[in-house]
């Protein structure tokens, strides 16, 4: 595992921000790290990247206790960005790539390395205040990996971003992960969460209320829904023998009591001599799962 969190507790006053939250983030992931505003999200991050500490409990980073050496493994993009608006692009991306640990020499070739990469070379001698948002998105992006670090922590990375440059950073983000760097994903948007990320956590009031594999998850939340698609009309009594969820443009989707019965199903249209043009299982979608889970937690 390259991050592992263990029972661990934030207040602030009398408000539980975490709540005995526990964890693990596999190493080389892309980790989803989710739950509506003011779930305690932002608080764990903090943490993470040893801003704050737990009131109780432990985080270990590749089996180490968090300590003093810990941020220069990390790279942390937040969502409220935080560059200086005064600085010009090339010396406050030295600056940066110095403090999380490389030398001057080693800060040249990487802002060099990434400034070609993304063809902004004549950026270096701009004022941060002079680009656009998409832009200065674009440098924090390069302020956050230039130190190629272990862990990588994106807080919503593609706002102000346009499709094009949304496009770019998704690329360099999979190549990253390729080269084995482990990532952190927090992000409202689910779509998102299903294209990216392969482990999800769910936080809700503070609490792990959901955790595991993508996939796990959607088959753990399916309701048997089958979406069929002929040629011409059903049997005449197909809605005597299944549960028709909703019919329309010659498909049906159909509630099974159990996935076995997509056998029976199937068995039955060909028995019917019914020529099956669409077959599939309707899987929820993340976004669905997210509402669900967190309507049921806000009841409890």
């Amino acid at each position: 595992m390259i991050l592992s969190i263990q029972n661990v507790v934030k207040t602030y006053g009398n408000y539980t921000a975490v709540d005995q939250v526990s964890f693990d983030v596999p190493k080389g992931s892309v980790f989803g790290l989710l739950g509506p505003n003011g779930a305690g999200k932002t608080s764990l991050i903090r943490m993470i990247t040893t801003i704050t500490g737990p009131d109780s409990g432990a985080i270990y980073l590749e089996g180490e206790k968090l300590n003093e050496r810990t941020p220069e493994k990390i790279g942390y993009m937040p969502e409220e960005r935080g560059l200086y608006k005064k600085m010009k692009v090339g010396d406050h991306l030295q600056y940066l790539a110095q403090l999380k640990g490389l030398t001057q020499e080693q800060a040249k070739k990487a802002i060099h390395y990434w400034f070609e990469k993304f063809g902004i070379e004549d950026w270096a001698p701009k004022k941060v205040e002079d680009l656009s948002k998409g832009m200065q998105q674009k440098i924090q992006f390069i302020a956050t990996v230039i130190h190629q670090p272990r862990l990588l922590i994106l807080d919503e990375p593609f706002t102000g971003l346009d499709p094009i440059n949304t496009t770019l950073i998704k690329e360099e983000i999979a190549r990253l992960n390729a080269s084995g760097i482990s990532i952190i994903f927090s992000t409202h948007r689910m779509e998102q969460v299903e294209e990216m990320c392969d482990h999800i956590v769910l936080i809700n009031k503070g609490k792990n209320v959901l955790y595991g594999e993508v996939q796990d998850i959607k088959n753990q939340y399916k309701q048997n829904l089958y979406r069929v698609e002929t040629q011409g009309d059903l049997p005449a009594d197909f809605g005597d023998r299944f549960s028709v969820n909703a019919q329309e443009n010659g498909a049906v989707v159909v509630q099974l009591d159990d996935e076995a019965k997509s056998n029976e199903l199937l068995a039955y249209l060909i028995g019917k001599q019914v020529r099956i043009t669409h077959f599939e299982e309707i899987l929820p979608t993340f976004n669905e799962i997210f509402i669900r889970r967190v309507g049921e937690t806000q009841e409890a």
